[in-house]
């Protein structure tokens, strides 16, 4: 298990996560539902923000929430790491 003394930031506080992802069509959606089971707040179009690759083949999403602990980001990394469609996870 994780301590949450190791790491420098200070929850509850505003995470904007960053995943790279073939681009797909419902793949926001699908992002939207993996992070949702992990957080209490809703989580709709309006949290995210996409920027498409200059070939079109990936997309950039940015999915802002509010991070409660080390612990739930870990998870929420975890199945982003798992998911076929996933290339890279900030």
């Amino acid at each position: 298990m994780t301590n949450e003394s190791e790491t420098l930031m200070e929850f509850p506080c505003a995470f904007a996560l960053k995943v790279m992802v073939e681009a797909t069509p419902g793949i926001n959606e699908e992002m939207l539902k993996l992070i949702a089971k992990h957080v209490e707040e809703e989580l709709d179009t309006s949290n995210i923000s996409e920027r498409p690759s200059s070939k079109g083949k990936y997309t950039a999403l940015t999915i802002t929430f509010t991070a409660k602990s080390k612990q739930q980001l870990d998870d929420i990394y975890m199945d982003l790491s798992k998911h076929d469609k996933v290339r890279m996870a900030l």
